[in-house]
């Protein structure tokens, strides 16, 4: 059971944005200039790739949306984190 949500925390994103490109290449395109910054932040922190594709609709970022990024950023942060620190009694010394 701990696997299959693992596995769902760290693909469930990364296969939603790709998906969410594929459907709606125009707010991608919206929200970042090149190709690159999307590619890499599906690679490296999903739930704040998705998230700020989500906010920049309105093509400002402020307020309530500046918390929501922070959230998704901490979730992503933790989701790097945190096999390190469940891991830690693992490795001695």
């Amino acid at each position: 059971m701990c696997c299959l949500i693992t596995i769902l925390v760290l693909l469930g994103p990364r296969v939603a944005s790709v998906i969410w490109w594929i459907l709606d290449t125009s707010r991608w395109s919206a929200a970042f200039g090149s190709i690159i910054w999307p590619i890499l932040g599906i690679i490296f922190v999903p739930w704040t790739t998705l998230m700020y594709v989500l906010v920049t609709a309105n093509d400002a970022i402020s307020g309530l949306e500046v918390v929501f990024l922070m959230i998704a950023l901490v979730v992503d942060v933790m989701t790097l984190g945190g096999g390190g620190f469940g891991n830690r009694k693992r490795f001695t010394g």
